[in-house]
Order: C-alpha cells, then sequence, then structure tokens
C-alpha cells in the first residue's frame, strides 16, 4: 500500500468567547493538553499576543504541526492541524483535536476543509 502523508484540517471559525481569543495563555494550555492526551511530541512553540487583543500560535510537532490565528474584534479565527501518518495513522487524532479546538472555543465553523495528503 503506497504512504499517505496525513490529514490537514484548515478552518475559520466564530467564537463569543472574546476573552479566550484575545489572549493567548488559555489556549497555550489547551494545546499542551491536546498534545499529551494525544500522545504527540512537540519540538517547538510560537506564541505571540498582540496589543490591543488577538493572538498567533505555532505548535511543531514530530508528528507536523498546529496553529491558530485569532481576531478578536471580529469574534473570528483561523485554525489548522497537519498529522503525519508516519509510522502511525493519526487521521482520527487530528480530527479529535480539531474538535478539541472548536469546543474549547465554542466555536461556529464559516468553512473547514480536510485536505488528505
Amino acid at each position: 500500500m503506497p504512504y499517505k502523508p496525513g490529514l490537514h484540517i484548515l478552518s475559520e471559525f466564530t467564537s463569543a468567547k472574546y476573552n479566550l481569543l484575545a489572549s493567548s495563555a488559555d489556549c497555550r494550555k489547551l494545546f499542551d493538553d491536546l498534545v499529551n492526551n494525544h500522545e504527540l511530541t512537540k519540538v517547538g512553540e510560537v506564541y505571540h499576543d498582540f496589543d490591543g487583543g488577538g493572538f498567533t500560535a505555532v505548535v511543531c510537532l514530530t508528528e507536523s504541526h498546529m496553529s491558530i490565528h485569532t481576531w478578536p474584534e471580529y469574534g473570528t479565527a483561523t485554525f489548522d492541524v497537519f498529522l503525519s501518518n508516519y509510522q502511525r495513522e493519526n487521521d482520527d487524532k487530528a480530527r479529535a483535536i480539531y474538535n478539541g479546538v472548536m469546543a474549547f472555543f465554542e466555536g461556529t465553523e464559516i468553512q473547514v476543509n480536510e485536505v488528505k495528503r
């Protein structure tokens, strides 16, 4: 069977949780919990909070990455997660992480795309 690199989920969503969109502190804990709960390996991370609210975050994983960018003034965010299937099938984990992020932010999807690589 040929190698299938993995699943990449890209989304844009709205959230009425202004405080969660304004600062990265709670998201950092969420991302750490998701990485640990899904037995992934973090190799780097960057969190940047903007003056006036909003943040961007990227977590690099041996399995690939997840990232979020927020605009609290519009109640929106973009999120993506890509998990490689090298050595094990991770599609279910990618979907579980996506669902965890949406639940945390009480997000309503504007658009979501799954790209099977």
